[in-house]
């Protein structure tokens, strides 16, 4: 919602010095409510599983991996990754989470060195990354590990990164992705670039935060008073269009769909599978349907669960899984101070629609429909009102909002990665598969992330809620065929 009153652009971390000696950062709201989501069943890292060819100057001539320059590559780039030498705390007066710096700090805690077991092939790493992912990070240290992985079959290695999503999003994943890597082949090993712990903040540092804090929100609230009453058509014409907006997203809240298979108690045990397709045959497909990317890939997602809750002997009549698709709310170049800068849309996938164009026609109609009414900026302008007035108590009932009411059944995001090779240290980027955590009650989460001509599907299932995930990549197949098909019939 765009609030009349609330400024339209605002660092989402505030700085604060006294003396020049210490400082610290305040997480945004919305970063900070992954962190109050976080329990010990549903732990709220994002995990994803990169896997490289063989070449450059990371593996030695029989296939083990030189750590030694893997860890120096890496910390030669966390310059560009402000806080990921910074660990969680809390502030004593206002209780804000933030980032102060980890004298303790050791790139070789968080760089970690693993092997498959023979053979080696893909099933082993799916298991593999399940496990990992399954692990909650130590709250005590930065929170943030990558998994460096031997021994698969056919040569290569994989990377297993594991990052707080109080730190990420899927489009800042992406410029994490970047900043790690590198689009030149012959990349040279970079010196690292000095760094020293700041001393952790003390009262006065929290006072002064306090006191400027109360003070931004005056001054932002007299100068929008003053530009609200300087053009009252401009503002009423945003008040109505926020209301409508803000009501659109809270009708989705309060009618709170019915469980699936898929829903119910999850444990702290997670499964991983991926697939991937086509990009370029699947851009073809959304044209020839009208409609666009991320409408075809909720239709293949429609399909998908069709058919698995089909196999499982659902009533599937009239059934409709409700999605949350994060929608980036950025509008300049992705700044990796703020971990997350995404709003929401509510999608309801007519499982129960045999027709697969109908399914695509209707899920088509909901988002152009959300578009047209700009639902996004209702979730957006909440979390910006939390941030403005630098709210703990507006957060926290925005978390306790959605963990009541469960207003839906998975999540499901899509993600546009860059379609250039990458590289680590020579070594080039064959696949990139996301794993999203999972919410309480939520025992299945599908990312999408195109990379290099491909579109990647990453399934995160709970062990015992979805047990069968490992069906998901045929059925994801089979939904694209089935599409394909009706799209042929009715040309």
């Amino acid at each position: 919602m765009d609030f009349p009153f609330a400024p339209r652009a605002r660092a989402r971390t505030l700085d604060v010095a006294v003396g020049g000696d210490t400082s610290y950062e305040r997480l945004s709201a919305q970063d900070a409510s992954f962190v109050l989501f976080e329990n010990a069943g549903s732990p709220a890292h994002i995990t994803a599983v990169a896997i490289f060819d063989s070449g450059g100057r990371i593996a030695e001539a029989g296939g083990a991996l030189d750590m030694d320059l893997v860890r120096a590559h890496v910390a030669s780039r966390l310059h560009l990754l402000p806080h990921y030498r910074q660990r969680l705390a809390t502030s004593p007066f206002q209780g804000h989470a933030i980032w102060v710096d980890d004298p303790a700090f050791d790139v070789a805690c968080h760089v970690r060195h693993a092997g498959l077991p023979a053979p080696g092939d893909e099933a082993r790493l799916k298991e593999f990354a399940g496990r990992i992912a399954s692990q909650p990070l130590d709250r005590t240290r930065p929170l943030w590990e990558l998994w460096f992985v031997e021994g698969l079959a056919g040569g290569g290695f994989a990377a297993i990164a594991k990052i707080h999503h109080s730190m990420v999003d899927g489009v800042s994943g992406v410029g994490v992705l970047q900043a790690l890597l590198s689009a030149d082949r012959h990349q040279p090993l970079e010196e690292e670039r000095p760094w020293a712990p700041r001393p952790p903040p003390g009262p006065l540092e929290f006072l002064a935060d306090g006191v400027l804090g109360g003070a931004e929100f005056s001054a932002s609230l007299l100068r929008e008073a003053a530009s609200a009453l300087a053009s009252p058509r401009e503002t009423l014409g945003r008040v109505l269009g926020g209301a409508g907006a803000a009501w659109e997203t809270l009708r989705g809240g309060l009618l709170p769909p019915g469980e699936t298979l898929v829903n119910g108690p999850i444990g702290a045990q997670r499964r991983a599978e991926w697939c991937s397709l086509d990009l370029h045959e699947l851009r073809d497909l959304r044209k020839r349907l009208d409609g666009s990317l991320n409408d075809l890939v909720l239709c293949l997602v429609a399909g998908t669960l069709r058919g698995y809750l089909k196999r499982r002997g659902a009533k599937l009549r009239g059934t409709q899984l409700r999605v949350i698709v994060p929608v980036d709310m950025r509008s300049g170049p992705v700044d990796l101070r703020v971990g997350n800068r995404v709003s929401n849309w509510f999608v309801d996938l007519p499982v129960g629609e045999p027709r697969a164009l109908r399914r695509f026609e209707r899920i088509r109609a909901q988002t152009r429909q959300l578009k047209r009414s700009d639902a996004a900026r209702a979730v957006d302008g909440f979390l910006r009102l939390a941030d403005w007035t630098g709210s703990k108590a507006l957060t926290l009932l925005g978390v306790n909002f959605v963990s009541l009411m469960r207003p839906y059944n998975l999540i499901v995001t899509n993600v546009h990665g860059p379609q250039f090779p990458l590289y680590l240290q020579g070594a080039p980027l064959r696949e990139f598969y996301p794993l999203l955590p999972l919410f309480e009650r939520q025992g299945l989460a599908i990312a999408a992330m195109s990379y290099l001509g491909r579109l990647s599907f990453g399934l995160s299932a709970d062990w015992d809620v979805v047990p069968d995930v490992h069906e998901l990549p045929g059925l994801v197949a089979a939904s694209l065929a089935e599409l394909h098909r009706a799209s042929d019939a009715r040309r």
